[in-house]
């Protein structure tokens, strides 16, 4: 019997060593370097519960057929938006922008198109009453998407006039993401309110093994969006949901998400109803046509001098590329004067790291606005995790004031250029969450949004180095095991 001790210890070595060089193969395969050496250390040192969690959450795309369903709905977007001509005064525009418009081009298909306006709505309810406000205004189709939804006392109104519009007539579709709605408080009653006054809707992403619908269950559609008649859409970082978010635990320490919108008009809105159609595509196999959308050539261009052009830009683990790192990074390094910077969840990989402290070296005034306290714990340590080398490099880190949760996500360079959208500036976001962004270009918007940070820095304070520097050790080493975790992707 002992003699059968060194033969088992001999094999289970034999085991491991198999599965370290097995994990040495396949973890680096396609995968940034730091997240391959965050997951090896994880199977090396945790073997079991690390091959776990790989096999779990280690795919960061989506199914390679839902991939090629996205891959067929761009080459369909690129052919019906060839007929849209060019921006007349894109001539003007620096070398780099054009380049840029190029790049969200080629990797989300949606043009960009000029004769927009746009209006930042900065406050919490009457953000989601002017929502409801347009959708009472619909004679054909509303098109709504949420990463959350929920029916309550914020949101009813939002609610009657989706009813409103069913009763006039109007087709009102609504897709919600399946793990983040189905979390929400009052799920049941959210969807069962949706079926009672007749809305079309669909979850996104659902994670439902026994019907056949699984992918990695992380994977989420994080984008916020509103499309009336195609003449009015929706962008930005709110949620349809109760500022506390309903959640026991925002409301006994009185947290307060505060969003920013983005409401436009003109042929963007078309755009930003063809991320709509895709989504619905994807969930439904229904490919809806003139009856739910307005086309780019038959709206109306503004025709102002300070009409802008706007560029939508979908992204996430449908898409081969990170669209939306690609399109910061490219905007931090192109900046001239000034890179302001506004997200919740500030987690960036190396690329977004150089490109920010060199923004400082090549003496650009660059600001950071975050929350000072956060809702999720290890994503708020590993954020903290940066503050350090930001401030030494030169950032301003800008903190709003508690129990404020600056949930707005947008990024501004020198005086003309900005984007907004459902983007978080963290991994999550770049890789793992389906987004859409709107990238726009004119000096009258980029006004509008310094008022918006300029209100973030009356109500906040400004973090210095010397106070940072005084942080006690055990909660630099938090941050420290945070930012190791956050680059499991």
């Amino acid at each position: 019997m002992n003699d059968q001790f060194p033969l088992i210890g001999g094999i289970l070595i034999l085991i491991d060593l198999a599965i370290r060089i097995t994990a040495l193969i396949i973890v680096p395969r396609d995968r940034k370097p730091t997240a391959a050496m965050a997951w090896l250390l994880a199977i090396f040192l945790i073997p079991f519960v690390g091959i776990l969690l790989f096999l779990i959450i280690g795919n960061v795309k989506l199914p390679k057929k839902r991939r090629d369903k996205q891959k067929e709905l761009d080459r369909m977007i690129h052919e019906r938006s060839e007929a849209l001509e060019p921006p007349s005064g894109r001539a003007a525009w620096p070398d780099w922008f054009s380049a840029l418009v190029r790049q969200n081009r080629k990797l989300g298909a949606l043009p960009a198109v000029e004769g927009n306006r746009a209006t930042l709505l900065g406050d919490y309810n009457a953000s989601i009453d002017a929502m409801a406000a347009e959708i009472d205004t619909a004679t054909r189709f509303v098109n709504i998407e949420f990463f959350i939804v929920s029916f309550d006392a914020t949101t009813k109104g939002f609610f009657s006039a989706m009813e409103r519009a069913v009763q006039r007539g109007v087709a009102v579709r609504l897709l919600a993401d399946f793990v983040a709605s189905r979390r929400a408080a009052h799920h049941d009653e959210t969807f069962a309110e949706l079926d009672r006054i007749g809305v079309k809707w669909s979850y996104m992403l659902p994670v439902r093994p026994f019907k056949g619908e699984y992918q990695r269950p992380d994977l989420r559609n994080h984008r916020k969006l509103v499309v009336v008649d195609g003449l009015v859409g929706y962008m930005g970082s709110q949620n349809l949901i109760d500022r506390s978010y309903n959640a026991p635990k925002n409301i006994k320490r009185g947290l307060q998400w505060q969003e920013l919108m983005a409401r436009t008009t003109g042929p963007v809105v078309a755009a930003i109803n063809a991320v709509f159609l895709s989504d619905w595509y994807l969930e439904t196999d229904e490919l809806l046509g003139d009856e739910a959308n307005v086309r780019a050539v038959d709206i109306a261009p503004d025709a102002s001098p300070d009409a802008l052009v706007c560029q939508v830009v979908p992204s996430g683990p449908g898409y081969e590329g990170e669209n939306n790192l690609r399109q910061f990074l490219t905007l931090v390094t192109s900046a001239q004067q000034k890179v302001i910077i506004t997200s919740p969840y500030f987690v960036p990989d190396e690329a977004m790291m150089y490109a920010i402290t060199s923004a400082c070296d090549r003496g650009l005034d660059v600001q950071l606005f975050v929350s000072e306290v956060g809702d999720q714990g290890s994503v708020w340590h590993a954020q903290r995790s940066y503050y350090a080398p930001l401030l030494k490099a030169g950032v301003q880190i800008w903190l709003y004031p508690g129990p404020f949760i600056l949930h707005a996500k947008h990024l501004s360079i020198d005086d003309d250029v900005a984007v907004i959208g459902s983007s978080n500036m963290d991994i999550r976001s770049f890789a793992l969450n389906a987004e859409a962004t709107l990238l726009v270009r004119g000096a009258s918007f980029v006004e509008q949004m310094r008022a918006v940070e300029q209100g973030y820095r009356d109500a906040g304070r400004r973090l210095t180095l010397e106070e940072w520097e005084k942080e006690p050790a055990s909660a630099t080493f938090l941050d420290g095991v945070a930012r190791l975790t956050s680059a499991l992707q």
